[in-house]
């Protein structure tokens, strides 16, 4: 998958959903979300991503929406660093990996899981 860094409509609320009350937590408390089910199997996850540099691996293909705040990303086996604001879409290839920078302020995602 490529990525993308077109303006998007990111989703503001879920219904009918169920979600996992304990958080995953990374990097000592520095990135954190929290697992979103829906009725149809697919799951989610909601976070935020405190300054730093980061990097996390994929067994899922992901779809990563920034829904406020930025980043810079780094897709694996690739030396472009892409910016990424608010309304914006970057996907990650299953079984790869991507490294994520924040400079200022709390980047909020929703992490899709695509199949």
């Amino acid at each position: 998958m490529l990525p993308m860094n077109n303006l998007m409509s990111s989703p503001t609320s879920f219904t009918a959903v169920t979600v996992d009350t304990k958080a995953n937590v990374y990097f000592d408390g520095k990135v954190v979300s929290h697992s979103v089910h829906f009725s149809d199997g697919s799951k989610k996850t909601l976070g935020l991503i405190y300054p730093g540099e980061y990097h996390f691996g994929t067994a899922a293909a992901e779809r990563m929406e920034i829904v406020a705040g930025s980043c810079e990303v780094t897709l694996d086996d690739c030396e472009d660093i892409v910016h990424y604001g608010e309304g914006t879409a970057f996907d990650v290839p299953a079984n790869s990996g991507f490294t994520i920078a924040v400079g200022e302020g709390i980047c909020e995602y929703v992490c899709s899981f695509l199949s």
